[in-house]
C-alpha cells in the first residue's frame, strides 16, 4: 500500500506481532532530567499539553526525587498543579523513597513508578543500597501507595549490560523482577539504561522474565539508542509479544554511563515503524513532530529523532 501522503510510511503488516501498542511516553521525565539548564515550568506543561493533543495517553510528568540531585525537575509540585486533567490520559510519576511518596499523594499522584536495579554495582552508586539491600527500600513506598489504590511501575536499570559489571545475567534480572512484582508493581519495564542490548539477548532476556512469573501484559521495554539497536530490540520485544514500549518525544534523554549515548528511543522513530507494520498506537506523528521541533527550538539543538529530522527538512 503507498503512503497516503508524505510522513506516513507505506503499510505492511508482518505475521506475529500484536494489533496495539501502548506507548509509554517518558521525554518529559527521563528526557528533561539529563538536561543542563533547567526548562521553564511553563514550557514544561506546554509540552505535556502538546504530547497530550498529538494523542498520547500515558505520559511519565516528572520525579519526586530530591531537588538536590535532579534539580531540572525540583518544580515537579508546580509542573504538576498547572496540568489540566483530561480524560483517558495518566501522567505517572517517578517516586524514589517514602518522603517522594508523600510529596506525590498531596499532589494527588494516582500513577508511580520506582527505579530498581538490576545489578550490584548500579545499586550502590545510583541508590546507595545493595542488590537486596533495595527491595527494603521500596516495599514501604509500594505497600503504602497500593494500599492508597495507586498503580505502581516497576523500572529495572542495566537490564542488558553495566558499564561497571559488563553483560547481566538473564536470571538475575528476572529475580529483581519477581521481587518487584511480589511487592505490588503491576508493570516491569526492562531497562537497556547504556544502550547495549541487541536482539537475541533482548528475545532471552524476555523469556527468562516470562518464565520467572510475570505475564506478558506486566512487560515493558525501555531501549536507549547507544549502538543504533533501540528499533531493532523493539521489534524483537513485539514479537515476543510485548505491548508496551517506552519512548521519548524527539529522542530527548542522554545516557550519563556511556560515551557517545544519544538517549532514549524516539517515540517518533518508533511510530513510524508501528505505522509502516500496520499496529495502532493512537499517535498523530505529524503533531508529534512538531511538538519536537518546537521543544527543540527552546532547548537550542535539533531533536536527535532521525524522523523528526526528516519531516522538519
Amino acid at each position: 500500500m503507498a503512503a497516503r501522503e508524505r510522513g506516513l510510511p507505506a503499510t505492511f503488516p508482518s505475521a506475529g506481532l500484536p494489533e496495539r501498542v501502548t506507548i509509554w511516553e517518558v521525554g518529559a521525565r527521563d528526557g528533561l532530567q539529563n538536561e543542563q539548564a533547567v526548562v521553564d515550568v511553563d514550557v514544561k506543561i506546554e509540552f505535556l499539553d502538546r504530547l497530550a493533543d498529538a494523542g498520547l495517553r500515558t505520559i511519565e510528568a516528572t520525579s519526586f526525587v530530591h531537588p538536590k540531585w535532579v534539580p531540572q525537575l525540583a518544580d515537579a509540585e508546580r509542573l504538576l498543579a498547572g496540568l489540566t486533567p483530561r480524560d483517558g490520559v495518566s501522567y505517572p510519576v517517578l517516586v524514589p523513597n517514602q518522603r517522594g511518596l508523600d510529596r506525590a499523594l498531596d499532589a494527588g499522584v494516582r500513577h508511580i513508578a520506582v527505579f530498581a536495579s538490576a545489578t550490584e554495582s548500579f545499586a550502590n552508586r545510583n541508590l546507595n543500597s545493595g542488590l537486596d539491600e533495595q527491595f527494603a527500600m521500596f516495599e514501604p513506598v509500594v505497600s503504602r501507595a497500593r494500599a492508597e489504590g495507586i498503580d505502581v511501575r516497576g523500572y529495572i536499570s542495566m537490564c542488558w549490560g553495566d558499564p561497571w559489571e559488563g553483560a547481566v545475567d538473564p536470571a538475575q534480572v528476572a529475580r529483581v523482577g519477581a521481587r518487584l512484582s511480589e511487592m505490588g508493581c503491576s508493570q516491569l519495564s526492562l531497562g537497556d539504561t547504556i544502550g547495549v542490548a541487541t536482539p537475541g539477548h533482548v528475545e532471552r532476556l524476555i523469556a527468562e522474565v516470562l518464565g520467572a512469573g510475570a505475564a506478558l501484559d506486566e512487560v515493558a521495554v525501555h531501549f536507549h539508542d547507544t549502538y543504533g539497536q533501540a528499533l531493532a530490540n523493539t521489534l524483537t520485544a513485539l514479537r515476543a509479544g510485548v505491548t508496551c514500549v517506552d519512548s521519548s518525544a524527539g529522542g530527548l534523554g542522554g545516557c550519563p554511563y556511556a560515551e557517545s549515548a544519544t538517549g532514549n528511543l524516539a517515540t517518533e522513530d518508533l511510530v513510524w515503524m508501528l505505522d509502516g507494520l500496520g499496529i495502532e498506537h493512537g499517535v498523530d506523528l505529524d503533531a508529534l513532530a512538531v511538538t519536537s521541533v518546537w521543544l527543540a527550538e527552546r532547548l537550542g539543538r535539533p531533536a536527535p529523532s532521525r524522523v523528526v529530522r526528516a519531516l522538519a527538512g
